[in-house]
């Protein structure tokens, strides 16, 4: 007997026992739809953290120095300065800071209270933040402009009074019409607006769209000259973070050198990475993935013990007819063909079922618990194929041995069967 004939044979069979052929596939149904939903949303959830990482800029690197006894700034401006030596390894550096006490901003009729606690309720997202930061706060926190142009140099040497607003501000105060070169006060000082960026979104931080950046140097009069111990510093590539943090942590331990406790008597720093956070996170989330497919994968083996129990109650029913079909000279290997082709049928029809459940699984997951993604969460073809292809492995490893006892049975025993 040839593969066709134990091919048609085998479908003749399940087509008998339909019902039976559907339970059996039942529980393959359930741990392949299970596996592809489970890992699909990982990985969306995994990408739509990327992408948010990618948005925000890679090769960031965020250096904070703080001395309890600098009031003048002066560790701020070393560190400032070192950072500028690092040219060849940097695209910019900026200052971190954030004005924290409450501030009006005003422009014609509007009004903006930033940092207003007085209401009792605040909310993160939709308040403005006014930032003070250097001539290159654009590059070194992925801001794109959208008109106008960035802080120069000479702005922030000479503290001249000019902003750029981010997306979110810049639709507060000026809706659709193009704020360059209009004057807007912040706590009754003007300030000339010389530049707008481009929305972030971010659909998590909304609120870093929602600021107005200022030269840092107005530190001293706005921000009641509060220590700026905090660096934003854009590395030119992967490589040259991983050098420049190097250098920073050097340059910084001999600022800040260690007692025999293990931790500086007046101060502290430290010098982190976007990257390694992503790569943190992307490593927990492959874990994840990893951890919630076996999890799944246990239903799809309690699925493969199912079908071996149904093929050996199978072999039992069928005793008298695998008499008969031994006894007109049917070899072994066709007895085994026949019933691993029906077991691998049940397996890949159930996989193939339940991939289509998980497709529908993950698009209805994909909205519920990753709503603010824009595009239709799908399965990556490399887990839909690897759920079918383990199915099917699951119908030939768990059909052997049923397969292999039909193939065993004697003729003359199996002809007296009832």
């Amino acid at each position: 007997m040839n593969f066709t004939q134990s091919f048609k044979l085998a479908i003749k069979s399940l087509l008998l026992s339909k019902m039976r052929a559907l339970l059996t596939m039942l529980g393959i149904i359930i741990g392949v739809a299970s596996v592809v939903i489970m890992v699909s949303v990982v990985q969306g959830q995994n990408r739509q953290t990327m992408e948010m990482f990618e948005k925000m800029g890679d090769n960031k690197i965020t250096v904070r120095a703080y001395n309890y006894y600098d009031t003048n700034n002066e560790t701020s401006q070393k560190l400032y300065d070192y950072c500028l030596t690092l040219s060849d390894l940097v695209d910019g550096i900026t200052p971190d800071v954030e004005i924290g006490d409450t501030v009006t901003v005003q422009y014609g009729a509007k009004t903006l209270r930033v940092n207003d606690w007085s209401s009792g309720s605040y909310d993160w997202e939709s308040a403005m933040h006014i930032k003070l930061g250097s001539d290159q706060y654009g590059v070194c926190n992925n801001y794109t402009l959208a008109g106008g142009r960035e802080m120069s140099y000479l702005d922030v040497e000479k503290t001249n009074a000019v902003c750029v607003l981010g997306a979110g501000a810049k639709e507060a105060l000026f809706d659709f019409t193009d704020p360059v070169g209009e004057y807007i006060t912040i706590n009754g000082q003007p300030f000339k607006v010389v530049g707008y960026y481009n929305s972030m979104d971010i659909e998590y931080w909304p609120e870093m769209d929602n600021i107005i950046v200022l030269p840092y140097t107005f530190n001293r009069s706005m921000n009641n000259n509060s220590s700026i111990d905090s660096y934003v510093v854009k590395a030119k590539s992967a490589q040259a973070t991983v050098e420049a943090m190097t250098l920073l942590t050097a340059y910084l331990s001999g600022m800040f050198p260690q007692n025999e406790m293990g931790y500086c008597d007046f101060g502290g720093y430290n010098v982190n990475s976007d990257n390694s956070s992503a790569e943190q996170i992307q490593s927990q989330s492959n874990m994840q993935s990893l951890v919630l497919g076996a999890i799944a994968g246990i239903s799809l083996l309690v699925g493969g013990i199912g079908i071996m129990n149904i093929m050996l109650v199978t072999v039992t029913e069928r005793t008298r007819e695998i008499g008969i079909r031994k006894a007109i000279g049917a070899e072994r290997k066709s007895i085994i063909a026949q019933f691993l082709i029906e077991a691998a049928m049940i397996c890949s029809i159930g996989g193939l079922i339940g991939i289509a459940i998980g497709y529908v699984g993950t698009m209805v997951a994909g909205k519920l618990l990753l709503s603010t993604t824009t595009d239709v969460l799908l399965p990556s073809p490399i887990i839909t194929l690897g759920a079918f292809l383990f199915s099917v492995a699951l119908g030939v490893i768990f059909g052997m041995y049923p397969a292999v006892k039909a193939s065993g049975l004697q003729p003359v025993v199996a002809l007296r069967a009832e």
